[in-house]
């Protein structure tokens, strides 16, 4: 009967999740897999979640279905990107992404106003680096995990960013920890961090603690 509720549960489809293309104002064209609370009664805030490597459909999915599906559940509208290009949110497609956020709070159900940024690795990297453009656009980041150094972070002056690395990290992040965290207090951010004993390169969140600082840039 166990085995029965589990193969059961896991085919039940995540509420409200679509997978869209949306037309960019630059004239391209990007997909994003997105989800809004069941249940919402109002605006839902916005979080883009980014996966890592090239941010193609199947990191994306991933993505979406594992740190996404986390922040749905706890109030948030979620979009996660996929690339258009075969390369992750950086320089250009970063862009494309503030394109991506400007449709998707012309929706009834998403609140207007800053949007959280997160992603896991590559994700993570690229969400610092679309923050330290513009700022004042975004609630903070939730970086699980990223890496950054002086000229790839700035201007993030009060900023809140949410931290967190493996200290085994199989890329060997963990070795990159406190320059990261130099880095982006440099810059001017209010950072969370930890160096998660033990925790791979998908290191694993400690929830509790995410959820008290979501109600802080909240």
């Amino acid at each position: 009967m166990q085995k029965l509720l589990l193969v059961i549960l896991l085919l039940m489809p995540i509420a409200g999740f679509t997978q869209t293309s949306y037309d960019l104002p630059d004239g391209t064209r990007m997909q994003a897999y997105l989800a809004i609370p069941e249940g919402l009664d109002g605006q839902a805030p916005l979080a883009i979640v980014m996966g890592g490597g090239a941010g193609d459909g199947r990191i994306a999915s991933g993505t979406f279905e594992s740190l996404g599906q986390e922040f749905v559940d706890r109030g948030w509208a979620v979009a996660t990107p996929v690339s258009p290009n075969g390369q992750s949110f950086f320089a250009e497609n970063g862009e494309k992404v503030r394109q991506l956020i400007t449709l998707l709070k012309t929706r009834d159900d998403i609140a207007d106003g800053p949007v959280l940024l997160g992603g896991i690795s590559n994700g993570g990297i690229s969400s610092l680096q679309i923050a330290s453009s513009h700022p004042d656009e975004y609630l903070g980041v939730v970086a699980v995990p990223a890496i950054a150094n002086s000229s790839s972070v700035s201007n993030l002056r009060d900023f809140s960013v949410f931290l967190r690395i493996g200290s085994e990290d199989q890329l060997g992040w963990g070795s990159r920890y406190e320059s990261t965290v130099s880095a982006l207090e440099s810059a001017g951010a209010q950072v969370n961090a930890l160096l998660v004993e033990g925790g791979g390169h998908r290191v694993p969140i400690d929830w509790d603690n995410l959820e008290l600082w979501l109600e802080t840039v909240k």
